[in-house]
C-alpha cells in the first residue's frame, strides 16, 4: 500500500505561479499509474499565469471561490466542482474569494515540464 500525506510533500512555486505540492507521480514513485496528482493553492486576489498543457487536466476545487478561464470561456467555480481542461487549452484560474483557493490537479498522462507552455499575462 502507498499512502502520502500532503504535509510530507515539499511545496514549490509552479510555472503558473500557484503553490504546488505533488502527491503522486509515476516517475517519482514505483506506482503503476499514468496520471499525476498535485495539490495547488492560489492566494486571495491572485491569478495563475495563462498556460496550456499538451495533455488533458482536471481540477477539483476543495476550498475557495474562483473564476476559471479556459480558452475564451470564463465561469465561476466553487468547492466540489470538477473542471475538465482539454489538451492544448489555454487556462488560468483567478481566486475571487477571501480565503486560499485550494484544488487538486490531475494530469493524464502524467505532467512533464516539456508538456507545458506558460505565457505572460494576456
Amino acid at each position: 500500500m502507498f499512502v502520502r500525506q500532503l504535509k510530507d510533500c515539499p511545496a514549490f512555486i509552479a510555472g503558473d505561479g500557484s503553490l504546488l505540492r505533488e502527491l503522486l507521480h509515476p516517475e517519482k514513485e514505483t506506482l503503476r499509474i499514468r496520471y499525476s496528482l498535485a495539490h495547488a493553492k492560489v492566494k486571495p486576489g491572485q491569478k495563475t499565469k495563462p498556460h496550456r498543457l499538451r495533455t488533458s487536466e482536471v481540477y477539483y476545487i476543495m476550498a475557495g471561490k474562483a473564476l476559471m478561464h479556459i480558452g475564451e470561456e470564463s465561469f465561476e467555480v466553487l468547492p466540489q466542482c470538477a473542471i475538465y481542461i482539454p489538451p492544448r487549452s489555454t487556462q488560468c484560474v483567478e481566486n475571487t474569494g477571501d480565503c486560499d483557493l485550494e484544488f487538486l490537479c490531475i494530469v493524464e498522462p502524467a505532467w512533464k515540464k516539456q508538456y507545458e507552455e506558460v505565457f505572460n499575462r494576456l
